[in-house]
Protein backbone atom coordinates (compact mmCIF):
# COMPACT_ATOMS: atom_id res chain seq x y z
CA UNK A 1 0.00 0.00 0.00
CA UNK A 2 1.07 3.63 -0.57
CA UNK A 3 0.00 6.63 0.40
CA UNK A 4 -0.30 9.71 -2.16
CA UNK A 5 -0.97 13.57 -2.27
CA UNK A 6 -1.47 15.35 -4.96
CA UNK A 7 -3.00 18.45 -6.85
CA UNK A 8 -6.09 17.83 -8.94
CA UNK A 9 -4.73 19.81 -11.30
CA UNK A 10 -2.12 16.96 -12.18
CA UNK A 11 -4.85 14.57 -13.29
CA UNK A 12 -6.54 14.49 -16.67
CA UNK A 13 -9.91 15.32 -17.31
CA UNK A 14 -11.92 11.96 -19.16
CA UNK A 15 -15.38 11.96 -20.70
CA UNK A 16 -17.41 8.79 -19.22
CA UNK A 17 -19.12 6.40 -21.17
CA UNK A 18 -22.92 7.76 -22.24
CA UNK A 19 -22.02 10.79 -20.70
CA UNK A 20 -22.84 13.87 -22.88
CA UNK A 21 -21.45 17.37 -22.42
CA UNK A 22 -19.60 16.06 -19.32
CA UNK A 23 -15.98 15.61 -17.78
CA UNK A 24 -14.47 13.62 -14.94
CA UNK A 25 -10.96 13.77 -13.15
CA UNK A 26 -10.94 10.06 -11.92
CA UNK A 27 -8.79 11.35 -8.61
CA UNK A 28 -8.75 8.12 -6.38
CA UNK A 29 -9.24 4.69 -7.92
CA UNK A 30 -8.02 1.03 -8.49
CA UNK A 31 -6.15 2.34 -11.67
CA UNK A 32 -4.09 5.09 -10.19
CA UNK A 33 -3.72 4.34 -6.44
CA UNK A 34 -3.62 1.35 -4.05
CA UNK A 35 -7.41 1.45 -3.23
CA UNK A 36 -9.52 -1.25 -3.75
CA UNK A 37 -12.35 0.27 -1.96
CA UNK A 38 -12.90 3.68 -3.14
CA UNK A 39 -13.47 5.45 -6.78
CA UNK A 40 -13.02 8.97 -5.94
CA UNK A 41 -13.70 11.71 -8.63
CA UNK A 42 -14.32 15.44 -9.73
CA UNK A 43 -17.12 15.91 -12.31
CA UNK A 44 -18.08 18.66 -14.28
CA UNK A 45 -21.50 18.87 -16.79
CA UNK A 46 -21.76 22.13 -19.20
CA UNK A 47 -25.29 23.63 -19.50
CA UNK A 48 -27.25 21.14 -20.71
CA UNK A 49 -24.34 18.09 -19.87
CA UNK A 50 -26.55 14.72 -18.87
CA UNK A 51 -25.55 11.20 -18.34
CA UNK A 52 -28.21 8.56 -19.33
CA UNK A 53 -30.27 6.78 -16.78
CA UNK A 54 -28.44 3.56 -15.55
CA UNK A 55 -28.41 1.66 -12.60
CA UNK A 56 -25.65 -0.04 -10.72
CA UNK A 57 -25.54 -3.73 -9.62
CA UNK A 58 -23.47 -3.56 -6.65
CA UNK A 59 -21.94 -0.08 -6.44
CA UNK A 60 -23.29 2.80 -3.93
CA UNK A 61 -22.85 6.46 -4.94
CA UNK A 62 -22.22 9.99 -3.43
CA UNK A 63 -22.49 13.29 -5.22
CA UNK A 64 -21.93 16.09 -3.22
CA UNK A 65 -22.55 19.23 -5.37
CA UNK A 66 -20.12 22.34 -5.36
CA UNK A 67 -21.29 24.25 -8.32
CA UNK A 68 -24.14 25.07 -10.50
CA UNK A 69 -27.44 24.06 -10.74
CA UNK A 70 -29.23 20.90 -12.10
CA UNK A 71 -31.86 18.08 -12.15
CA UNK A 72 -30.96 15.12 -9.97
CA UNK A 73 -33.14 12.18 -11.37
CA UNK A 74 -33.62 8.82 -9.11
CA UNK A 75 -36.51 5.97 -10.39
CA UNK A 76 -37.58 8.60 -12.85
CA UNK A 77 -39.02 11.48 -9.98
CA UNK A 78 -36.76 14.59 -10.67
CA UNK A 79 -35.36 16.54 -8.20
CA UNK A 80 -33.59 19.90 -8.09
CA UNK A 81 -29.92 20.08 -7.02
CA UNK A 82 -27.34 23.50 -5.87
CA UNK A 83 -24.35 23.43 -3.86
CA UNK A 84 -24.38 21.96 -0.75
CA UNK A 85 -26.35 19.15 -0.99
CA UNK A 86 -25.89 15.72 -0.87
CA UNK A 87 -27.38 12.97 -2.81
CA UNK A 88 -26.83 9.53 -2.53
CA UNK A 89 -27.57 6.60 -4.50
CA UNK A 90 -27.84 2.66 -3.57
CA UNK A 91 -26.99 0.10 -5.96
CA UNK A 92 -29.78 -1.03 -8.24
CA UNK A 93 -31.44 2.72 -7.75
CA UNK A 94 -31.86 4.21 -11.38
CA UNK A 95 -30.05 7.76 -11.73
CA UNK A 96 -28.77 10.49 -14.29
CA UNK A 97 -27.96 13.96 -14.02
CA UNK A 98 -28.90 16.93 -16.11
CA UNK A 99 -27.53 20.50 -15.63
CA UNK A 100 -30.85 22.70 -16.19
CA UNK A 101 -28.70 25.95 -15.18
CA UNK A 102 -26.34 28.68 -17.22
CA UNK A 103 -22.71 27.96 -15.71
CA UNK A 104 -21.09 24.76 -15.48
CA UNK A 105 -22.76 21.71 -12.46
CA UNK A 106 -19.97 20.37 -10.19
CA UNK A 107 -19.80 17.69 -7.47
CA UNK A 108 -17.66 15.28 -5.76
CA UNK A 109 -18.24 11.45 -6.63
CA UNK A 110 -17.88 8.93 -4.22
CA UNK A 111 -18.05 5.31 -5.29
CA UNK A 112 -17.91 2.19 -3.50
CA UNK A 113 -16.76 -0.69 -4.72
CA UNK A 114 -14.84 0.74 -7.33
CA UNK A 115 -15.90 -1.58 -9.99
CA UNK A 116 -19.89 -2.79 -10.71
CA UNK A 117 -18.95 -6.20 -10.62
Amino acid sequence: MEAKIFRSEEIDWTVPPEHYGALSKLLVTPENSSTKHFDFRISVYQPDGKVVPHTHRIQESIWYITKGVGVVVLEKKRYLVEPGMVVYIPAGVEHSIINTGSEDLMFIIVISPPKDS
